[in-house]
């Protein structure tokens, strides 16, 4: 009986204090600007990101050459970045952050070329998949982010994450369970997509939350990124799509000028949505973090499974729709075992170095820096 009581007391000690903590935060007024500026962002990324998947796996079906027009979009992008930077230096009179080659290529060539694999064969998948089948498969995603982030020493290896991966990874498992639309090629192609997906992410919140090299902003981001991703998608693009692209009847073999037009409006709409999508997914990642990010995502998957099934008449047979509940329960139990790791420190031994503004690649000396945490949704009510 006393063991029993010592048990509860202990219990009742650890659980008594955050509940309170968490109570004073959720009342606060700083929680609640967070909350809106954080709800703010999300549904800025959910829009584009709704919008482009149905886009791609409508105008993907008729134009037959997804990696070529991907291509394309990065370059528009890259265009746009470019030129809203002229527009930022002109009004603050500030000049952008300009990296010196060594550091550009070892720290935004990684996230680049898992960034460029990453959409193309995302956009590739989607021309044999359902949306249905590729939010599925797309959210694995989160086992991935979790794999790498313990290998960067994001996130510590808890028996949580494995109790988390475990859910998840019967929850895709059923959800796959005879499903009569399931392609083997797109699901395999839509897969490796999701694991690089994990890496790039990964390696963009290592790059862009800490600061370190000067791309906290997400358009800096955006621009010195883009080329190492058209470089890594070149290749597969040209060599699969190369002359097949450049003699389509929607392109340079068109026969009637108004469908070149035509072609060049859509592919454009596409790269417009592609560029407002990345920027609301950096903005989401440097204002919160990964973890919200990875919610944000799941919240989303859930509204494209709906308009899947509502618009595009996609099927989904009971197992199906348990093992997503099983899938969204895994990710729900990460979240709460990350809310309640309060004043744990993160592993995180970087030594920051943060550019001159002046392009001149010079870091600034200092004889001490604290590391700064990983910034989240739950750190704010953990700090409050």
């Amino acid at each position: 009986m006393g063991r029993r009581r010592r048990r509860f007391d202990a219990m009742d000690s650890f659980v008594t204090p955050r509940a309170k903590l968490v109570k004073q935060s959720l009342c606060s007024c700083l929680f609640l600007w967070n909350a809106i500026k954080t709800c703010s962002l999300v549904l800025f990324f959910y829009f584009f990101s709704i919008s482009l998947t149905f886009y791609n796996q409508k105008y993907f079906h008729i134009f037959k050459n997804p990696l070529s027009i991907t291509m394309v979009h990065l370059v528009v992008k890259f265009l746009l970045a470019g030129c809203f930077r002229g527009i930022l230096t002109c009004c603050t009179g500030k000049k952008r952050t300009t990296l010196p080659w060594s550091m550009y290529v070892t720290r935004v060539a990684p996230p680049g070329f898992a960034s460029a694999l990453d959409i193309g064969l995302s956009n590739w998948g989607l021309e044999f998949v359902t949306i249905s089948l590729y939010t599925m498969t797309k959210s694995t995603c989160i086992i991935f982010i979790l794999g790498f982030s313990i290998l960067f020493r994001l996130e510590r290896l808890r028996c949580s994450l494995v109790i988390v991966i475990m859910f998840i990874a019967l929850g895709l498992t059923m959800f796959t369970f005879d499903l009569t639309q399931f392609s083997t090629e797109g699901f395999i192609l839509v897969l490796i997509a999701s694991f690089l997906s994990g890496l790039r992410w990964s390696l963009a919140q290592k790059v862009m939350q800490k600061n370190e090299i000067g791309l906290g902003n997400p358009l800096d981001m955006m621009y010195h990124i883009q080329p190492w991703m058209m470089l890594a998608l070149l290749p597969l693009s040209a060599g699969i799509e190369g002359v097949h692209f450049v003699t389509s009847k929607h392109t340079f073999g068109y026969t009637d000028s108004s469908v070149m037009i035509w072609t060049v409006g859509i592919i454009m709409l596409g790269a417009m949505l592609g560029f407002m999508l990345e920027l609301s997914e950096f903005l989401l990642l440097s204002f919160t973090s990964g973890l919200t990010l990875i919610i944000a995502g799941v919240i989303k998957e859930l509204c494209l499974l709906l308009l899947a099934v509502l618009v595009n008449g996609d099927k989904m047979s009971g197992i199906n729709a348990i093992g997503l509940v099983i899938c969204v329960i895994g990710i729900i139990l990460h979240i709460i075992f990350k809310a309640v790791q309060v004043n744990e420190p993160k592993p995180l031994g970087v030594e920051a170095e943060t550019l001159l503004q002046n392009g001149s690649g010079i870091p600034e000396s200092c004889d001490e820096e604290e590391e700064q945490e990983e910034t989240n949704i739950f750190d704010v009510i953990r700090d409050r």
